[in-house]
């Protein structure tokens, strides 16, 4: 097996994706990797908060939660010794994800899921299993 030195750990803010980021941080730990963490502002879910709205700052309050999120991530990272970067990228967080998997030359993306069957699933979608699908490298996921 090829060695993991590149963790790419996608957030939300959520205990799920914090969970991953724990365990993606425990993993590089011992590995001897990097961390990036990746936080992705999604347009189309922008738009849904802002139709119809003038001069929102809603862009700007998801912008600085994603910043929040990203510092939380790399803190805990610098703080088991780990070199860690943030990306606050912008544009569907699936595609997202696979690019900067991509261009940061990832082994390996840690990521949470919430585990949504049935209607749920259909209408929001997966990000994790689009991630699976286009991933250029394995991909661990969290429940």
């Amino acid at each position: 097996m090829e060695k993991i030195k590149k963790i790419l750990v996608p957030t939300d803010g959520s205990d799920c994706s914090l969970r991953a980021a724990d365990l993606a941080i425990s993993l590089a730990k011992v590995l001897g990797a990097e961390i990036f963490a990746i936080y992705a502002i999604d347009p189309i879910i922008l738009e849904e908060l802002t139709r119809g709205i003038k001069d929102s700052n809603v862009e700007k309050e998801l912008k600085e939660k994603g910043e929040r999120y990203l510092k939380y991530v790399v803190k805990l990272a610098e703080k088991e010794c780990l070199k860690a970067e943030a990306i606050l990228a912008r544009g569907e967080p699936h595609d997202q994800i696979v690019h900067y998997a991509k261009i940061k030359g990832a082994d390996m993306i840690v990521m949470g899921t919430y585990g949504r069957r049935g209607t749920k699933r259909i209408l929001i979608g997966s990000v994790t299993e689009r991630v699976i699908e286009y991933a250029p490298c394995p991909v661990l996921v969290v429940r």
